[in-house]
């Protein structure tokens, strides 16, 4: 009996936000692992880009993920030009901080919620139809944040409301498709490294300050999530499903 196996090889895996930092750092995790994979993004360019370095297996899918109506083609191009998709990774997210919440508009609300949270519920939604009509077991991997539990700071509030929606969707997709054989975690990374957390305007006094709230001592990288990601999406993490690894160094112990 062999244990120790992605059994990724082979398979046809979207990754959402693929051509951002902690996508791309996911999307070489899978394609180490010999996974096939769909680059989505908004950018056709990024999207080339990104599969072009990881090899000829992989492809770029523009998409915007706002655009709920079109996400089963989306599903089905990827078919069609990969096949049948049985990972899908959803870690496209965006950010607009406004500390001040008597001033957040519905505008605000909306973008990141249709990005965050609506557009992860429905395009799980058209994989799983695919993986159900066809009977075939599959996994999906969705990104929280450690402000699913935090609530926020920092003109976060709307963002992280998402990310806790995004955990308990997480909770109920699992329970309703494992009789299909789909399992459904998340990943909840802490403080990354990332444009979303630094900006042009953050000082080194403040990512110090930042890297000190944090018990093993520095920010998240993006490669600090392939192995979680990886694992949940593979044979390894077979009996899995339901669950959301905190991936914060520490920031956030629950």
């Amino acid at each position: 009996m062999t244990h120790l196996s992605w059994g990724l090889k082979d398979r046809t895996v979207i990754i959402t936000g693929g051509a951002g930092a902690i996508g791309r750092a996911v999307a070489e995790g899978f394609a180490e692992a010999g996974a096939k994979l769909a680059i989505v993004d908004l950018d056709q360019s990024a999207c080339d880009r990104t599969a072009t370095a990881l090899g000829p297996a992989h492809q770029g899918f523009a998409a915007n993920l706002r655009d709920i109506p079109a996400l089963p083609g989306l599903v089905a191009r990827i078919e069609a030009s990969l096949g049948l998709p049985t990972v899908l990774v959803n870690v496209a997210g965006i950010i607009l901080r406004n500390p001040d919440l008597l001033s957040i508009t519905p505008e605000e609300w909306d973008a990141q919620h249709d990005v965050n949270l609506k557009a992860v519920f429905f395009l799980s939604q058209a994989v799983a139809a695919r993986l159900i009509a066809t009977g075939t077991p599959g996994s999906i991997v969705n990104y929280s944040s450690q402000g699913w539990m935090s609530g926020g700071y920092e003109g976060s509030v709307v963002y992280n409301a998402t990310k806790g929606a995004v955990t308990t969707m997480t909770r109920g997709m699992a329970r309703a498709w494992a009789p299909k054989g789909i399992r459904v975690n998340a990943v909840a990374p802490g403080l990354v490294e990332t444009p979303m957390l630094v900006t042009p305007d953050t000082t080194p006094e403040r990512l110090a300050q930042l890297a000190s709230s944090i018990p093993l001592g520095r920010l998240a990288q993006p490669q600090d999530h392939v192995g979680a990601t990886v694992f949940l999406a593979s044979d390894m993490a077979a009996y899995m499903t339901g669950a959301t690894l905190n991936v914060s160094g520490g920031f956030l112990m629950y």
